[in-house]
């Protein structure tokens, strides 16, 4: 699959000698959604605006769909749409008037049509020639997007795009960002919030200090690091356990059994339970498998970082 993005070495040290990037090296595949996880001060917005242009990285090499961002930055900087997480707007211009500015910025001939599709697509059009002063915080954040996408770029970054938003506008946001893959625009987030990651992203890169620890393809990353639980719903509580079943470190809660195996390594070890609670004569009536979420897998892989 071809990458619209390559960044290759990336280290950014400012005045001072704080290092915020340390030799990140990633691609970003074609019509994917890619998810950069990390905590406040990870380095997710550095390396953001080490891709777009916005910060000069110390060394190392970005290339957007094969332009160099510092050797050909208006080529490069073209194909990108960026949503900042600050709302920065004119509060007296209409909606309509923000959009159309950001397209000429770039260099585009009007395209009303266009603009009107776009404000269509992100439920702006009602709005259309309101002051952006007169808008709710969501819809200011809608018209952000629609000015990334004002140009018609082929990478759509958006830095926390749900910010200080409430849940019924995160899961807007969520169906948004999918119909802006199904128009071919590859998507890139940054985000702490891990739900956000679980729900949209094929790709997750996780951030800290400066260093990005890995990069997977969400189902895999889950499959690979997470843990499973399975839980048992016996007929009777258990006044303790059995010496025989001590050795698989089962959590008792009530009725329930839990039993935390990996998912690499989760058959043998399931069998020899419940082989071991049939002739221990531990009768349950239900069994129930609990995966991962990408937010565990996340915290454990900082604290180990």
């Amino acid at each position: 699959m071809q990458n619209v993005v390559e960044i290759e070495g990336v280290n950014k040290i400012y005045e001072g000698g704080f290092q915020a990037l340390h030799d990140v090296n990633l691609n970003i595949r074609k019509g994917e959604i890619f998810a950069l996880l990390g905590p406040n001060g990870a380095g997710k917005t550095t390396l953001i605006g080490s891709i777009c242009g916005i910060t000069d990285a110390t060394s190392g090499s970005i290339r957007i769909c094969g332009h160099d961002n510092r050797k050909e930055f208006r080529k490069a900087r073209a194909k990108l749409g960026l949503v900042p997480q600050e709302l920065t707007t004119n509060a007296f211009e209409s909606v309509n008037a923000t959009v159309k500015f950001s397209r000429g910025v770039f260099g585009k001939p009007a395209n009303q049509e266009l603009i009107d599709q776009i404000l269509t697509d992100l439920s702006l059009i009602d709005k259309k020639n309101n002051p952006m002063m007169t808008l709710s915080g969501g819809m200011k954040r809608r018209v952000m997007i629609a000015k990334a996408l004002s140009h018609e770029p082929e990478v759509l970054f958006l830095d926390e795009p749900t910010a200080g938003v409430d849940v019924e506008l995160r899961k807007d946001m969520w169906r948004l960002v999918h119909k802006l893959r199904e128009n071919g625009v590859t998507i890139i987030l940054t985000t702490h919030y891990i739900e956000e990651a679980e729900e949209m992203a094929d790709r997750v890169g996780v951030i800290t200090g400066g260093k990005l620890l890995v990069v997977e393809e969400k189902q895999a990353l889950m499959q690979k690091m997470g843990k499973k639980q399975m839980i048992l719903t016996l007929e009777r509580d258990l006044d303790e356990i059995p010496e025989r079943l001590k050795k698989y470190n089962l959590e008792q809660r009530g009725c329930e059994l839990i039993f935390n195996y990996d998912v690499k390594d989760n058959s043998k070890g399931v069998q020899e339970l419940v082989r071991d609670l049939n002739e221990a004569n531990i009768q349950f009536h239900d069994l129930s498998t609990k995966q991962s979420s990408l937010e565990e897998i996340f915290v454990e892989m900082v604290k180990g970082s």
